[in-house]
C-alpha cells in the first residue's frame, strides 16, 4: 500500500486515543501519521525489512499505550499512536501484492519480513500493488470521512496534503520503474559503477 495510504491510517489511529488526552487531539493525530509513514524510511536500504516490524513494532505500541493509559501523559500517547500505527503499516503490507517494482506484472513470494519469526511473510493480494486503483479507493475511503469530520485547522490541511499525493502517486505509479531505472542508468553512467534499483 502507498505510505499515504499508511499514513491516514496513523491519522484514524490518533484521532482514536485523543479522547484519553482531548487537548492533544493534533499532535497526537500528526504523530500517528508520522508512525504511518516511518517504516517505509527503509526503502533506501532493505524495504520492508529493516524498519518494517509488524509484531514487534506492535507490540511496542500496545505498551506504550499501555503506560499513557496509566500515566496520562499526552507525549506518551502521541508515542503509542506513532508506534501502533507503524506496527499496522508493517503488518497490512502483507495485504499488498509483494515487495517488487512491478507487481502487477510479476507475482513476488516476498511481502513484508517478521523479525519475531525470522521469516519474509507472504503477499495476500488483497490491494493489487501500492497506487492501485484499489489502493487509492482505500486512501480516500480513509480521508473524504475523517476531511468531513475534522474542522479546518492544520489537521484537515494534513489529510488533504495526504490524499493529494496518494491521488498523483496512483496516476504516476505505473510509469515510476521507467523512470527510476532510467535514472539509475544515469547515475551509473556518471558515478563509472553499478546502481541497482531493487525492491
Amino acid at each position: 500500500m502507498m505510505a499515504t495510504t499508511h499514513a491516514l491510517v496513523g491519522v484514524l489511529v490518533g484521532l482514536a486515543l485523543t479522547p484519553l488526552a482531548p487537548g492533544s487531539g493534533t499532535a497526537i493525530a500528526a504523530a500517528g501519521a508520522a508512525g504511518g509513514l516511518a517504516p517505509d524510511l527503509d526503502a533506501l536500504g532493505s524495504h520492508r525489512r529493516t524498519l518494517h516490524l509488524p509484531v514487534l513494532g506492535t507490540a511496542a505500541g500496545v505498551l506504550a499505550l499501555a503506560v499513557a493509559i496509566l500515566t496520562g501523559l499526552p507525549w506518551v500517547l502521541a508515542l503509542a499512536a506513532a508506534l501502533l500505527a507503524a506496527g499496522l503499516h508493517a503488518a497490512s503490507d502483507v495485504l499488498d501484492g509483494g515487495l517488487s517494482l512491478r507487481p502487477w506484472a510479476e507475482r513476488p513470494e516476498r511481502a513484508v519480513y517478521c523479525h519475531a519469526q525470522g521469516r519474509w511473510w507472504r503477499p495476500r493480494r488483497v490491494v493489487a500493488y501500492d497506487g492501485s486503483p484499489g489502493d487509492l479507493a482505500l486512501a480516500g475511503g480513509l480521508a473524504v470521512p475523517t476531511l468531513w469530520a475534522l474542522d479546518p485547522g492544520p489537521l484537515h490541511a494534513l489529510v488533504s496534503g495526504l490524499l493529494a499525493v496518494s491521488i498523483g502517486y496512483a496516476l504516476a505509479r505505473k510509469r515510476l520503474p521507467d523512470y527510476l531505472e532510467a535514472a539509475a542508468t544515469r547515475l551509473a553512467a556518471w558515478l563509472g559503477r553499478d546502481v541497482s534499483i531493487r525492491r
